[in-house]
């Protein structure tokens, strides 16, 4: 896990995907990097704590695609839903260490604020693909994004800046 914790004190912080930063950690080593001027500033303010959940739950880069069979994250949490990746393989337990992982680096760091890639099985927070490898997204969340959320931490996908950056101003008019 990466932090870009040099400053920031005081300031509202933001767990982000690591790929949003330009990391080669998705599935085929590839990156989502989130040209921004806002990511850019908060970055500089040390107000983010970057982490790939599937990484730091032990996945290798690059990995199979793996999507959430017929569910949600929050029922791959709770045990009655898995993750196969494309060679049939389970790697629930992976996305099931990481989620946890990235929840302990929220904690460790008091971010209220998540930034995850949309459609991941972790990291997804309004849509997340099929469970049948079409390329095909339906609505739900990743196992990441549904834990954050069960344990407070609003989530945001990287098409939700806008709210995300009014959330934050909100959060530091009330510390400042």
């Amino acid at each position: 896990m990466n932090t870009e914790t040099s400053e920031g004190a005081g300031l509202a912080r933001i767990l982000v995907s690591a790929c949003l930063m330009g990391d080669p950690v998705r599935y085929d080593a590839g990156h989502k990097w989130l040209a921004d001027e806002r990511l850019a500033c908060w970055k500089q303010q040390g107000r983010l704590v970057v982490v790939c959940p599937e990484v730091a739950g032990g996945l290798p880069t690059p990995r199979p695609p793996a999507e959430i069979q017929q569910a949600s994250g929050a029922e791959v949490l709770s045990g009655r839903a898995r993750i196969v990746d494309i060679e049939q393989d389970d790697p629930t337990e992976a996305f099931l260490r990481g989620a946890h992982l990235a929840l302990h680096a929220a904690k460790r760091h008091g971010c209220r604020l998540a930034l995850l890639t949309d459609g991941s099985p972790s990291c997804g927070s309004a849509t997340i693909y099929s469970g049948d490898f079409t390329g095909t997204r339906r609505e739900g969340e990743g196992v990441t994004a549904a834990l954050l959320r069960a344990n407070g931490v609003e989530v945001f996908s990287q098409h939700q800046l806008e709210a995300l950056d009014r959330r934050l101003a909100e959060l530091d008019s009330r510390t400042g």
